[in-house]
């Protein structure tokens, strides 16, 4: 049997229900280990060990009574630290901030607390959540678990290198241009960046999404049924549906026959796709053929001035962040940040409103391009991971959205797009198969991820802290 700190939401919550173990036994190995891991993954943002004994405590009584409160009980997880937990403060990755306290359970958070999860930390993020690594100027450098000299990706670095070192089994981040996708890609584990609205979050922002961050399926959809009810505190909440999360898990290999697949291999902007990248994918795509789905290649549909515009109206806005502070707090904030957000000082209001017009025109050409299929597969990333210390692939604040061109027209689009694992490069860094579907088909995607997963091969060991 795997050991505690292995074992999944599903396996956990089967062993509490027949007192195999307790939440407190799962705690106290989850702590070990995270222990062996943390001090040189760096993933972990007001580690509370004592807080998540107590809460497993309460668990255990819970389960002795067989009155769980909630379908996540006592099973050990963690939160991105911008998704506020009250009474915490909220730095947003950057020593520039004065990390307001928050007075209240974001939606995420709530839900998992009413679930039963047992929060075991928060989890770290670059500054503002702008860039797709683990550097930020507040909090220490996170790293990839596979590799300690690369990154875990970002902007939800903590939780992607947390999943993948076993801190837990749940995991929540968020997503905005690939923030869920990139480190799910670089960590080897599963993510869905849900349609916009699916799940509930305060502050809510055009493209801005929550969602779980895991080693399998199965787990996500167990915690998709709590994350994705509504909440009025986010003005673009879904309304309430039943939604098949539960069927996620017992999808067959045959649900992918006769589906219609479009293969995109070529974003149409951005950094080239790395061969390793390219040939993953296309072992992917041939698994799906195997199994009856119907694949088609497609045609590029981003565009130079779709990226470049979302990269300037971004510029200006935190260009417009660094305004507001004081020549003291400026300062602080990491020197690749403030030359690119300072790269928009010059733009004038035309400018910014073309910019900010190329949002839409992502959307229409994302959906246009999808509309003939049920899902599209492509890469997450073109670009295996940066070393750690480097806050982007480039490494060129003038330059720094050139790995996102297969993630964000899904975000602007509003539609559900998932990573999970597809292969491994020659130096056994995991590779990443985007998984995108038509708006609102979130259970979709999940059905067809998980068919993948069961078809996908044998995936090599979790990385130990001990091979590190």
């Amino acid at each position: 049997m795997p050991e505690l700190h292995e074992l999944s939401a599903h396996e956990l919550l089967a062993g509490y229900a027949r007192r195999a173990f307790s939440p407190l036994d799962v705690c106290q190995a989850v702590i070990a280990h995270v222990e062996r891991w943390e001090p040189r993954l760096q993933a972990t943002y007001l580690y509370r060990p004592e807080q998540a004994l107590e809460q497993a405590r309460q668990s255990e009584a819970r389960w002795q009574k067989n009155a769980p409160c909630g379908p996540l009980d006592g099973v050990p997880g963690t939160l991105k630290e911008n998704i506020a937990t009250a009474g915490d403060p909220m730095p947003a990755g950057t020593a520039a901030s004065l990390a307001p306290v928050a007075a209240q359970d974001a939606p995420p958070a709530a839900r998992l607390r009413e679930a039963g999860l047992v929060r075991l930390s928060k989890t770290t993020m670059p500054d503002w959540g702008m860039l797709s690594s683990g550097l930020s100027s507040f909090h220490r450098l996170a790293r990839n678990p596979w590799d300690l000299s690369s990154t875990p990706g970002g902007s939800s670095a903590g939780a992607g290198a947390a999943a993948a070192a076993g801190y837990g089994p749940l995991h929540v981040g968020t997503d905005i241009g690939g923030s869920l996708r990139l480190p799910a890609s670089w960590c080897g584990i599963f993510t869905l960046k849900p349609s916009l609205g699916r799940v509930p979050i305060d502050p809510p922002y055009m493209g801005r999404a929550a969602g779980p961050m895991t080693r399998g399926v199965s787990d996500a959809a167990l915690m998709l049924q709590v994350l994705s009810q509504p909440d009025a505190r986010d003005s673009m909440s879904l309304p309430a549906q039943a939604l098949d999360w539960a069927g996620v898990a017992a999808t067959p290999p045959e649900h992918l026959k006769g589906l219609r697949i479009g293969l995109l291999l070529d974003a149409g902007c951005g950094l080239p796709v790395e061969p390793e990248i390219t040939a993953a994918v296309q072992a992917a795509a041939r698994l799906f053929e195997a199994a009856g789905a119907h694949v088609t290649p497609m045609r590029p549909f981003l565009t130079r001035e779709m990226l470049d515009g979302m990269d300037h109206f971004w510029r200006m806005r935190s260009w417009l962040d660094l305004q507001a502070l004081p020549p003291e707090r400026k300062n602080k904030v990491l020197p690749f940040i403030r030359q690119w957000a300072e790269s928009a000082a010059a733009f004038d209001g035309p400018h910014v409103f073309k910019a900010y017009s190329q949002t839409h025109a992502t959307r229409v050409a994302t959906v246009a391009a999808s509309a003939p299929f049920d899902y599209v597969l492509s890469p997450v990333a073109p670009n295996l991971p940066a070393p750690a210390q480097d806050p982007a692939p480039t490494n060129d604040p003038l330059r720094p959205l050139e790995h996102i061109a297969f993630t964000v027209p899904w975000n602007m689009s509003e539609q559900p797009a998932a990573s999970i694992n597809c292969g491994y490069s020659a130096s056994g860094l995991p590779i990443g198969l985007q998984i995108a579907g038509r708006r609102f088909d979130d259970v979709g995607v999940m059905k067809v991820a998980r068919a993948f997963e069961q078809i996908r091969g044998a995936q090599r060991p979790w990385p130990q802290p001990h091979a590190q």
